[in-house]
């Protein structure tokens, strides 16, 4: 089980932030010929940014709701990630061009999309949790005393408490 942290923690972060969201809807649930295997194109993708230190992905998390599953990630440049996204070496690649091509043949069967977000600050706490979202992206720490409230913590100027 996760380490639990009582305290009120927010994230650490130094320098720029990007939030990169992705996602895939499902339109014709009846063929998973068709939608099945750009459902499984994400996991390889994030298997090889997470193994890799220098690739910008600072953490990831995936979620599913009622329009489809959806991956949160973080970065720490935006370079980075469109350095990423045409690498030619790379799992998106090909996993791009075969997503393109399949979506030729079936118009409309499944829908991809994405949003990128450059933050200039952002605010966060954590009470009673393990390290999730951008507090595990990047790091923990106890809330400091000039912090007590979100809008001292956003109003501090940069992306750390």
């Amino acid at each position: 089980m996760a380490e639990i942290h009582a305290g009120r923690m927010t994230h650490a972060h130094e320098g720029p932030l990007v939030v990169f969201l992705i996602g895939m809807r499902v339109n014709r649930p009846w063929r998973p010929d068709l939608w099945l295997p750009t459902f499984a194109a994400m996991p390889p993708m994030l298997r090889e940014l997470a193994s890799d230190p220098d690739s910008g992905m600072l953490g990831f998390r995936t979620v599913v709701g009622a329009g489809g599953p959806t991956v949160i990630q973080w970065w720490d440049s935006k370079d980075k990630l469109y350095a990423y996204a045409s690498a030619r070496d790379a799992e998106h690649r090909p996993a791009w061009t075969a997503f393109n091509r399949r979506a030729r043949k079936a118009p409309g069967a499944v829908g991809i999309w994405h949003e990128t977000y450059e933050v200039a600050r952002a605010e966060s706490i954590y009470v009673g949790m393990p390290a999730t979202g951008l507090g595990r992206a990047t790091s923990l720490v106890p809330v400091g005393r000039n912090a007590d409230r979100a809008a001292a913590r956003l109003d501090a100027g940069s992306t750390t408490r």
